[in-house]
């Protein structure tokens, strides 16, 4: 555990999801095979416009295309499933069952093994525990909602990390100061440098052992939950 340094009085954690609190990569990569797996199933004449590989493309097209998009992840995967109706000649009746198809894949996780017991060591601490996401990823599909006082995610703010709508409005919420949050992500340019800008702690959780940046922005830099408690450990005891 490598700490850079802050005195303040934490209060309340909050967790980003994907890559935080399971491995995404894998999840992602079936959610997205499932969904085409299932229009080619439904929509044959799909098949002939696009292989996953452009499937996937189309939408990253979008996103370019869109800025007004890029935090709405949700939107953004139904928008995109509506321009392909279109160009396969299918009207937006499509879009609904597939995107119901995509989210029940992608919800399909598999939490790291530390998760739970590490949530549930750090509720009965007495911190106020959120999640903070900008995917479309709910704790409360994954039934861990009871384990956190609520979630926020990027749509719901209005703007994605590391935009500081989301922690500003979880401390509003939680009816504390910024320098009472602590927040625990596993993104340098979204989670480190959001927290660090709104005013909150920044904890950088490097499950994959990488290497630190050059100018590192966390006060603190943690393996796995169990590094995480010794850290809350050293903040309930100041």
């Amino acid at each position: 555990m490598k700490k850079t340094g802050h005195s303040t009085a934490i209060r309340a954690i909050s967790f980003d999801l994907d890559d935080t609190l399971w491995d995404n990569r894998p999840v992602l990569h079936s959610a997205e095979q499932t969904l085409f797996d299932w229009l080619l199933a439904h929509y044959h004449r799909i098949g002939e416009l696009h292989d996953i590989a452009s499937f996937q493309q189309m939408r990253l097209d979008l996103a370019r295309e869109r800025s007004d998009l890029r935090y709405q992840m949700t939107r953004l995967r139904k928008v995109s499933l509506q321009r392909l109706a279109e160009a396969a000649g299918y009207d937006d009746s499509l879009v609904e069952p597939a995107f119901a198809v995509f989210i029940e894949a992608r919800h399909q996780v598999t939490l790291y093994d530390d998760v739970i017991p590490g949530l549930e060591a750090l509720r009965n601490a007495g911190y106020l525990l959120v999640a903070l996401s900008n995917g479309n990823a709910s704790i409360h599909r994954l039934n861990i909602g009871h384990l956190f006082d609520f979630d926020l995610n990027a749509e719901q703010a209005g703007a994605a990390k590391p935009a500081t709508a989301m922690f500003d409005q979880a401390c509003r919420q939680l009816d504390i100061a910024p320098d009472q949050l602590a927040h625990v992500g596993d993104e340098h340019e979204t989670d480190i440098t959001g927290a660090r800008n709104s005013g909150a702690v920044a904890v950088w959780m490097n499950r994959l052992q990488a290497e630190s940046p050059d100018n590192p922005r966390y006060h603190h830099q943690v393996r796995d939950m169990r590094e995480l408690l010794m850290l809350a450990e050293s903040w309930s005891s100041r």
